[in-house]
């Protein structure tokens, strides 16, 4: 009888301890799992959710003591560099405190967190890997051959140091394939012929009625007077190639916006420091 009784009791603390052994697993497997698919803009997200909801909501979309600044329209189409002016500051008189306390980059991740709830970044270029798209912009994609980023690249193009800060990740992807969608991209070669054969091409940069100027892909400029030149020619195709989304992968147009947005933030935050500063 007794040692029935000592059987069953050892049966029951094995079972115990099997069924902890168990919940355990269960509990590092998941907590395991929960950090390798953690997204790479968890940071954002997790600092927003602690700090932010508590007003306007785990959606962004408002709360009893926070507006919708999710959907609101006039809230949306603010500027990433007024955004977090407004992170730093906080504005007192609507209650907003401020949260310059928690650094520039971890501003910077609210931002985005806060864009993709907006719905004006996709996930992908969020996580996209910023280093690779500085190298596309100065490698395979050839963008610094015509454009020049914090004072280095070419100068054809316009100058893209802060056009992150201006548009949005959809912005600068319809930008980059899309012809129709460039806003001061559209520009065309003009190739003048003068009357002793000589061909010069470039950008027109300026032009009057007796004189012509054209800037060359290699910065040179060169300015002719009209009654010497026998033909002044525009190509038809645009400056900038229209074959990014054969020419890249859809990760490596990814990569170059993210890149393009990571330089315009970080000049906004800059600024902002240092208007805060003065």
């Amino acid at each position: 009888m007794r040692a029935r009784t000592r059987n069953k009791l050892a049966t029951r603390r094995h079972i115990e301890q099997l069924s902890t052994l168990i919940v355990g697993a269960i509990i590092f497997c998941s907590t395991t799992f929960a950090q390798i698919s953690a997204p790479k803009f968890a940071g954002g997200q997790r600092t927003f959710e602690t700090i932010c909801a508590s007003c306007h909501g785990l959606n962004g979309k408002g709360g009893e003591r926070g507006p919708d600044i999710a959907t609101k329209p006039e809230i949306v189409r603010l500027s990433d560099s007024e955004l977090l002016k407004i992170l730093h500051n906080g504005k007192p008189q609507a209650g907003m405190p401020p949260f310059a306390g928690l650094g520039d980059a971890r501003l910077q991740e609210v931002l985005n967190y806060l864009r993709i709830l907006q719905g004006k970044r996709s996930t992908s270029t969020v996580t996209a890997n910023v280093g690779n798209g500085k190298e596309l912009f100065s490698g395979k994609g050839g963008c610094a051959q015509c454009h020049m980023v914090n004072g280095i690249g070419g100068f054809i193009g316009p100058d893209l140091s802060d056009y992150g800060a201006r548009h949005s990740a959809d912005d600068i992807r319809d930008a980059i394939l899309s012809a129709e969608k460039r806003p001061g991209f559209r520009k065309n070669l003009a190739t003048a012929t003068t009357k002793d054969g000589k061909q010069f091409s470039g950008l027109v940069r300026n032009e009057d009625n007796f004189s012509v100027q054209l800037q060359a892909l290699d910065g040179t400029f060169h300015l002719l007077e009209k009654s010497n030149v026998l033909q002044l020619t525009s190509e038809s195709a645009p400056l900038m190639p229209g074959d990014y989304d054969s020419k890249l992968k859809k990760s490596e147009i990814d990569e170059l916006v993210a890149y393009l947005l990571s330089i315009g933030n970080a000049k906004q935050v800059s600024q902002t420091v240092t208007k805060n500063k003065e």
